[in-house]
């Protein structure tokens, strides 16, 4: 109805009424914890029996954040909170004592060239225009902490673009890298929630090398696309040798505990051109599946719409600049 003399409602707003119960008169009865509006006071909505509004909430506030800020399609990245910048970890070798520290330390300087790479293919990934709609498409989101983090919400700030941080409360302390856009730094208390809004909007994730949490988030990714729980997409893995060490994706083949398809799921690459090129090829090959009678569903047909050898292009060139 566009008549703008009808009014768009006729309950007074949350808002409005919280305002309002600021200005009551103060008695025993209207001081008491039981005469709070519900949705004001903290004391009721972290009791234990709250748990499922908590998580519902978890879930809408950053979805209604991405949604506001037009994000159609996030490129994931995992990784280690350790890893520095090159010549961070240069500093950390130098200042090691003891051969045990050294040795860890030599790890790091090995690893520190992922930093680069991360913040090389966020560049790549955040240069991809946004479709017709003007919803954007590919928006790097990371942890929101240090290290590899930093280096793809870094390489989004690169070329003037926006990126998430999805951050969690943990016992020590800790503050978003200062590279996550503020409008998308986002802060969560449920594990589960986090790794959910990870993948909602994924249609990329690259995984660098990384400890316990980076393991957690990858391995349920695969477990999703193995099980058919979600589509698939690329899945990157940066470091042949770190991941060829640390995991030994064929015994598990020969053990016959995954099926050899099963290492399609992902690849491993070691350049941000070569990861790119992964993405690319892998959405060209789905818009062909597409345009064949035979294909199977609808592959996110938004970002197929995009042309990825052109934006490709354009990305190499904005780097350039």
């Amino acid at each position: 109805m566009s008549d703008t003399r009808v009014p768009s409602r006729v309950f007074r707003g949350a808002k409005q009424e919280a305002e309002s119960a600021k200005d009551g008169v103060s008695t025993p009865q209207t001081e008491h914890p039981a005469y709070r509006l519900a949705f004001q006071d903290m004391d009721f909505l972290l009791r234990e029996d709250l748990r499922p509004v908590r998580f519902q909430l978890e879930l809408l506030k950053p979805q209604l954040l991405l949604d506001e800020a037009h994000i159609g399609s996030t490129f994931v990245f995992y990784g280690s909170a350790r890893i520095p910048e090159p010549e961070k970890a240069q500093a950390l070798l130098d200042a090691a004592e003891g051969e045990a520290a050294k040795t860890i330390a030599r790890k790091l300087v090995e690893k520190s060239k992922y930093y680069e790479v991360a913040r090389e293919l966020a560049r790549i990934a955040s240069s991809f225009p946004p479709d017709e709609n003007g919803m954007r498409q590919f928006v790097v989101c990371s942890g929101g902490g240090p290290s590899i983090m930093e280096a793809a919400n870094r390489g989004a700030a690169d070329v003037g673009a926006e990126s998430v941080g999805l951050n969690i409360v943990l016992p020590h302390e800790q503050a978003p890298n200062p590279y996550v856009t503020p409008a998308l730094s986002m802060q969560f208390h449920y594990f589960a929630l986090r790794k959910m809004h990870f993948l909602l909007h994924a249609r990329a994730l690259a995984a660098f090398p990384g400890g316990f949490g980076t393991f957690d988030e990858l391995f349920e990714l695969l477990t999703l696309i193995q099980t058919g729980k979600i589509d698939p997409i690329p899945v990157l893995l940066y470091g042949r040798d770190f991941w060829s060490r640390v995991v030994n994706f064929e015994a598990l083949c020969e053990e016959g505990v995954i099926s050899p398809r099963d290492l399609d799921i992902f690849t491993i690459v070691e350049t941000a051109e070569e990861g790119w090129d992964v993405v690319r090829n892998f959405y060209r090959e789905r818009r062909e599946d597409r345009a064949n009678p035979t294909a199977g569903k609808d592959p996110q047909p938004p970002l197929e719409r995009q042309g990825f050898a052109e934006a490709h292009e354009a990305a190499n060139e904005a780097i350039k600049r």
